[in-house]
């Protein structure tokens, strides 16, 4: 009889509950590293373990990392949208004054920093894109006089042997 083998390291954490907890969180569009800090969570590391072990787990997270990403693009209008009323002090000879003004250039930098976080983890839907495209009316024509183009390459194939044969005398 063989004595059966003992898997070394530690149990794993994961529970249809664990991975529950965290495909619902990124779909609120929570990072996963922010998720992996909680004292009952694994690390990141060992998310990415499983989602390369389970085809299932992977698809699911991915699912709930778009839905988390338009979670965030919505957050982008509810800023864009909501003033957000904060207090500057400035000190001059007379002294300081406060005021209370919406924080507009705080308000901007969350939604820079989300839209382009946006178009790196997403690019095909949030990234920027460059269309050169023609109408029905109006199709984009790119005319190349094949003869023309070839006469061309030969030409400056010619000179480039000129200049090499004239360099090497």
């Amino acid at each position: 009889m063989e004595p059966t083998k003992k898997r070394t390291g530690r149990p794993s954490k994961y529970t249809p509950e664990l991975a529950r907890e965290i495909t619902e969180r990124l779909s609120e569009g929570e990072p996963l590293r922010q998720i992996c800090r909680d004292a009952h969570m694994p690390e990141w590391r060992t998310i990415y373990d499983w989602m390369y072990r389970d085809e299932t787990l992977s698809a699911a997270i991915a699912r709930a990392r778009e839905i988390g990403y338009d979670k965030m693009a919505e957050e982008v209008l509810q800023i864009a949208d909501t003033p957000v009323m904060g207090h500057t002090q400035t000190v001059d000879d007379k002294g300081s004054t406060i005021r209370t003004e919406d924080m507009l250039g705080h308000r901007k930098l969350q939604i820079e920093t989300r839209l382009k976080l946006l178009a790196k983890w997403n690019p095909k839907k949030y990234g920027d894109r460059t269309t050169i495209a023609g109408d029905a009316e109006n199709p984009l024509k790119v005319d190349v006089d094949a003869k023309e183009l070839f006469d061309r390459i030969l030409t400056n194939m010619e000179l480039a042997k000129q200049v090499k044969s004239n360099e090497d005398n």
